[in-house]
């Protein structure tokens, strides 16, 4: 028999050194690619990571954290020099900035076939020599899988907004769900408003966007649909805000896998035909994992039984509905 296709994860997997004012520095183990991989993997999606790290102590701690966590590690992930390292710098309010120390590049991918899905961004998708072949095993494995993106902009590495813009529109039009941080769309285009950018890149193939807002939740947008939908953020204490936007993207691909709207050529069209009724309960939960991963230090891949949890307490006081300019008709967003 056939094994079920999995959902693919392409990109940076390093170790976190957190730093706080008068605290000593913490090692977590980190990456945007390896979060959203636990994150989906503890949601109940077989999931793959190809990703970049050396053969040394960090790097063995990198490779044992997947393995805990239920995920599947691409062979020759293990194939650099070094095992890359980024500090984040956490202040008073529990945002980090962040600097980095490493190299990135591509392991031979496993066969189409096996490939349900494919999700990749942050420094994967513009950090050379990895950064021309992931948009490359994307526009290949397109074809018989869905695709996600988060751009996950990190000036520290990537530079300029005019030096990896391009990189990030293409891989944009290649993706049917595209998630991004308010932050990331500020930096991206200096000035614009982000309800335009979201109309502007869903016009470029995405059935589903996403701009994430901090504690004021969510705002999304489908494709064939004038209309965005704000999802709330529960209230929660704030940790940190390490890993929360890849913990959201773990949970909205672990709910859209769930129902059948990633994971190949036909769940593309299903997706492409959805109604925000269809995926309210996903954006719902990336609200819920997001929210409990910055309740902690570090990056944090929540269970479907700490989703419930948290969803039963904060429900009364939480609600998805159509943005609107007056509380009564749906906002029509223009580009």
């Amino acid at each position: 028999m056939t094994p079920d296709p999995a959902l693919l994860c392409i990109g940076e997997a390093l170790i976190d050194v957190v730093l706080r004012e008068g605290r000593e520095p913490v090692e977590h183990v980190g990456g945007s690619l390896l979060n959203v991989a636990a994150g989906t993997a503890a949601l109940g999606v077989d999931t793959l990571l190809a990703s970049w790290w050396g053969r040394d102590a960090r790097g063995d701690r990198l490779a044992q954290a997947a393995r805990a966590a239920g995920v599947r590690v691409v062979a020759g992930s293990d194939g650099a020099e070094r095992t890359p390292v980024a500090q984040a710098r956490v202040d008073a309010g529990g945002h980090a900035r962040y600097t980095f120390d490493l190299s990135w590049d591509v392991p031979a991918l496993p066969a189409a076939s096996g490939i349900g899905h494919v999700h990749t961004g942050s420094l994967a998708a513009t950090v050379e020599p990895g950064g021309r072949r992931v948009a490359a095993e994307v526009a290949r494995l397109r074809a018989g899988a869905t695709v996600s993106y988060d751009p996950n902009a990190r000036p520290a590495i990537m530079g300029s907004p005019i030096a990896v813009r391009a990189r990030i529109e293409d891989l944009i039009a290649l993706s049917d769900v595209v998630k991004a941080s308010d932050e990331d769309i500020a930096w991206l285009y200096p000035g614009a408003d982000p309800a335009a950018v979201l109309a502007a890149w869903a016009r470029r193939g995405p059935a589903l966007v996403v701009m994430t807002r901090g504690a004021d939740g969510a705002l999304a947008r489908l494709a064939h649909d004038d209309t965005a939908l704000q999802v709330a953020a529960p209230a929660v204490e704030v940790a940190d805000t390490v890993g929360a936007g890849d913990s959201f993207m773990a949970g909205l691909l672990a709910g859209l896998w769930d129902l059948g709207l990633l994971g190949g050529p036909e769940a593309r069209a299903r997706l492409r035909h959805a109604r925000w009724e269809d995926v309210a309960v996903p954006l719902r939960q990336a609200a819920l994992t997001s929210a409990l991963t910055v309740r902690r230090a570090g990056a944090h891949a929540p269970r479907p039984a700490e989703v419930r949890e948290l969803d039963a307490a904060a429900r009364p006081a939480a609600r998805e509905e159509p943005a609107s300019d007056a509380g009564s008709a749906p906002e029509r967003l223009q580009p």
